[in-house]
């Protein structure tokens, strides 16, 4: 069982006192701090990150309402509020204290309280493990496994192809083209969704409706305006577009 991190913090003694004690008879709460004045909390509050606060409100140089705005609302851990004075309870839930608790107070009071603490830092605690969770699931995703052959089918036959073999690769309508050597083929799929699926450690797109195996590239012609024509070992020659140019340019580690 993981404990509640509790701190207490009010400049009377005795009232800061009456807390501790409480707490103290709690097996899941563990005490981390007492401090007697809003400028001690601050510091406490931001250096130790406790789950549970009981907050006084009228304390000299920074009183509790102070606290929490010096820490910032959406940093603050769980809030009790702890006062003589009812008139502070209406503010006190407008940020969003779990409770209040009206000097003096009994032990069954004080254990209303806890109740709702407990609920609420467990609430808490599960969000965050679930935003921890899909972090890491993030971190760890594996990348998409990218296809070595693609399968085809044409005249009732059923071609399965290598994607190492394939040259390049140009748009057809809602079909692309694979040229493989002297044959090729008509495969349905976007530019775009052959792109995805296919290594871009060996394929490069030069133009909208262009892609090329980067290992059949033979060289590069300048051509005009700056732009250049790609030369395969087949003899194809494709025009490599401006907005392609700096693709092609990291696939191949070389600036032209």
């Amino acid at each position: 069982m993981t404990k509640i991190r509790a701190m207490v913090v009010d400049d009377e003694a005795m009232a800061r006192e009456r807390v501790v004690s409480m707490l103290r008879q709690e097996q899941d709460i563990e005490l981390i701090g007492e401090c007697s004045d809003g400028q001690q909390a601050v510091s406490a509050i931001n250096t130790q990150h406790p789950d549970l606060v009981f907050l006084d409100v009228q304390m000299p140089a920074c009183d509790g309402f102070g606290v929490i705005q010096q820490v910032g609302p959406e940093r603050m851990p769980a809030v009790v509020f702890v006062t003589a004075y009812d008139e502070y309870a209406l503010r006190a839930f407008e940020v969003h204290a779990i409770d209040y608790l009206l000097k003096p107070f009994g032990r069954e009071r004080f254990q209303q309280t806890l109740q709702h603490a407990r609920a609420h830092v467990e609430r808490r605690r599960a969000g965050d493990l679930g935003k921890r969770l899909m972090a890491l699931v993030h971190d760890v995703k594996p990348e998409p496994q990218k296809l070595d052959r693609l399968v085809v089918k044409s005249g009732g036959r059923v071609f399965f192809l290598r994607t190492e073999d394939i040259v390049w690769i140009e748009a057809a309508g809602n079909y692309v083209r694979l040229h493989l050597g002297d044959d090729s083929h008509l495969f349905r799929e976007t530019m775009n969704g052959v792109e995805a699926r296919l290594d871009p450690r060996r394929f490069v797109r030069i133009h909208r409706s262009r892609i090329v195996n980067s290992d059949r590239i033979k060289e590069l012609q300048p051509w005009f305006n700056g732009e250049y024509v790609v030369v395969l070992q087949n003899g194809t020659r494709l025009t490599l577009s401006r907005g392609y140019r700096e693709k092609l340019q990291e696939r191949l580690g070389k600036n032209f």
